[in-house]
């Protein structure tokens, strides 16, 4: 990661990894204008979580790196899983089955044009 990018990262985020790769797609290569429309736009509960990654990204650029917030777009963004909470739900004639709470990760780096 060159000094004309800056990175924001968020881990353990209890939405699933699926979910949250349909909303980050939407903002891959936009400027971060746009890409705050658009997440103001969706009405997923991961879009909320993103627009806080995305905006702790574009401060990093502007304190740590002194960018100008208007040449700045989405570089790259991903969604990597996290670990999987695993909790015992009751089954049909005793048995006990397993109810999986996954996790993501969500990365940001945004970069000067």
């Amino acid at each position: 990661m060159a000094n004309t990018e800056a990175k924001a990262v968020l881990k353990t985020v209890r939405i699933a990894p699926r979910k949250t790769r349909l909303i980050i797609d939407l903002i891959r290569g936009k400027s971060v204008m746009d890409a705050r429309s658009i997440l103001a736009n969706q009405p997923q509960r991961a879009a909320r979580v993103i627009e806080k990654v995305l905006n702790s990204s574009v401060a990093n650029a502007v304190n740590n790196y002194n960018m100008n917030e208007e040449n700045l777009y989405v570089k790259t963004c991903f969604v990597d899983e996290g670990m999987v909470l695993k909790r015992a739900k009751m089954d049909s004639r005793g048995h006990v089955g397993r109810n999986d709470h996954k996790t993501s990760h969500i990365t940001v780096i945004v970069a000067e044009k």
